[in-house]
């Protein structure tokens, strides 16, 4: 877990150097910056979309979990949450941005490949070096983040410690479930999901992204019972 603290803690270090820096950024500029991030989160996810092995376990992955999402409500759960989060601490910034800022930056450090091997393997064998990497790369998305919206993505630490944290304790148990087929197509729907977010940053599309997050779950199933 202490892999997982430090990724944790980065974020909410990287979030208070972004409100200090967005002070001095004009407006105009962090609105480029978070199109041009939106830009490289769909270089990332179409890079990570071609590791999938079956398209089949991809299409019902994203068949089952968005129905069991719809019908958690997931994203109206997560919205409300911070709502409730904005109501407190936003002190009369702008409606709406704690809430988005931390269902975006949420969904951004929790879905993809590093976010299940990096603390499931420092859950396995102590193995810290993946954590660290994702570490780095979550710090800097924090700070841009941060600069442009605000306080909530500094909140993403708590869902990014419970996320990674149940990989870690429960890697032992995900072992035999997680085999290098299931880990790819994984590794494709989170992939798939970030494309949705790339092009709602990019104000292309208005998914309810939380909403699909199960799927990224569903390989852990269906790889066996379809093979590769």
């Amino acid at each position: 877990m202490f892999g997982v603290t430090v990724n944790s803690l980065a974020v909410i270090v990287g979030c208070g150097l972004g409100l200090l820096l967005g002070k001095a950024v004009p407006q105009r500029v962090g609105k480029l910056v978070m199109q041009g991030f939106g830009l490289v989160i769909l270089y990332i996810a179409f890079s990570g979309a071609l590791a999938g092995q079956n398209t089949l376990v991809l299409i019902l992955s994203i068949a089952f979990g968005a129905a069991i999402g719809e019908l958690l409500d997931l994203d109206g759960k997560l919205n409300r949450f911070a709502s409730r989060l904005e109501r407190r601490f936003s002190k009369g910034e702008q409606q709406g941005g704690l809430a988005e800022a931390f269902v975006t930056t949420t969904i951004i450090m929790c879905t993809g490949a590093l976010a299940v091997i990096g603390p499931l393997q420092a859950g396995l064998n102590g193995d810290n070096s993946l954590i660290y990497a994702k570490t780095a790369i979550d710090f800097i998305a924090a700070i841009i983040f941060s600069t442009t919206m605000g306080i909530g993505v500094g909140f993403t630490a708590i869902s990014l410690f419970v996320y990674q944290g149940f990989f870690a304790v429960a890697g032992g148990l995900l072992t035999p479930v997680l085999s290098e087929y299931a880990i790819a197509e994984i590794t494709c729907a989170g992939s798939v999901l970030l494309i949705g977010l790339g092009l709602n940053m990019l104000g292309v599309t208005k998914l309810k992204i939380m909403n699909l997050l199960p799927a990224i779950f569903m390989p852990m199933l269906l790889c066996l019972v379809i093979k590769a």
